[in-house]
């Protein structure tokens, strides 16, 4: 196992979106990052974009982390290359409209797999190592439908749910051992994946996040600059007046 003096993060779905704008902020800072996501080839390309901008390692897994083992070897492979783990950030995810009556079956496997599964999965065997070290920090990325949420939304708003409980936990869990734990709750942010679900007569790009929007409050709860809203959920949303309205919550 190597060891590193520098602190390493892992993040899922580091290969796009929000989870990539992560990987790279922690990077520019020094951080050795862990990316995984389900195409390989997406996440050499997200490497590519890293190491043009930082000259920290990063680490490319392939993983479904819906399925628990797959998710635990993401971290016993960031223990392998690193040597440590400093940091989750739960940015994996999957959203599909659907009706109430429609999200049972596939469609909620698929859903809780992604959202919920795979964060407590990954959280469970990196706790082993918080321990060990008396430190770390879990950052789950939530959603503005747990707040708020909208027909079509009952199984992605539920998922979400659940990683906002997560962050609590980890906090509560963690208090005696130096781990914190924060849910970073985004309206809409300008992905793929929020396309492959509104267009933009639905949702015009003006009202959107950027995926740096949210990472750089993602990273401000690393660092410790959020300290006061560790254990609750920090909810984000693009303003009529075009500004970005955050407000904690503990649920």
């Amino acid at each position: 196992m190597a060891q590193t003096k520098q602190q390493v993060a892992i993040i899922t779905g580091g290969g796009t979106g929000i989870g990539l704008a992560t990987a790279r902020m922690l990077a520019k800072k020094g951080w050795g990052v862990a990316i995984t996501g389900r195409r390989e080839a997406k996440l050499a390309e997200a490497a590519r974009q890293i190491e043009k901008t930082s000259f920290a390692p990063v680490l490319i897994v392939a993983a479904d982390v819906s399925d628990r083992k797959q998710a635990a070897g993401v971290v016993d492979a960031a223990l392998l290359r690193f040597g440590r783990v400093d940091a989750v950030v739960n940015a994996a995810g999957a959203a599909e409209l659907a009706d109430i009556d429609k999200s049972a079956g596939e469609v909620l496997d698929r859903i809780l797999g992604v959202n919920t599964i795979a964060p407590a999965a990954i959280i469970a065997r990196a706790w082993t190592e918080f321990k060990k070290q008396e430190s770390g920090c879990v950052v789950n990325i939530s959603s503005w439908a747990t707040h708020d949420p909208f027909p079509g939304f009952f199984a992605y708003a539920a998922s979400k749910a659940a990683v906002n409980l997560m962050a609590r936990s980890c906090a509560v869990e963690g208090r005696e051992i130096g781990v914190r734990g924060f849910a970073v709750a985004p309206g809409a942010v300008e992905t793929d994946m929020l396309r492959s679900a509104f267009d933009e007569t639905m949702i015009p790009t003006s009202a959107c996040l950027s995926p740096d929007e949210v990472a750089s409050v993602v990273v401000a709860c690393i660092e410790g600059q959020h300290d006061r809203e560790n254990g609750k959920t920090i909810y984000m949303r693009r303003a009529d007046s075009g500004s970005v309205e955050m407000f904690a919550s503990p649920a």
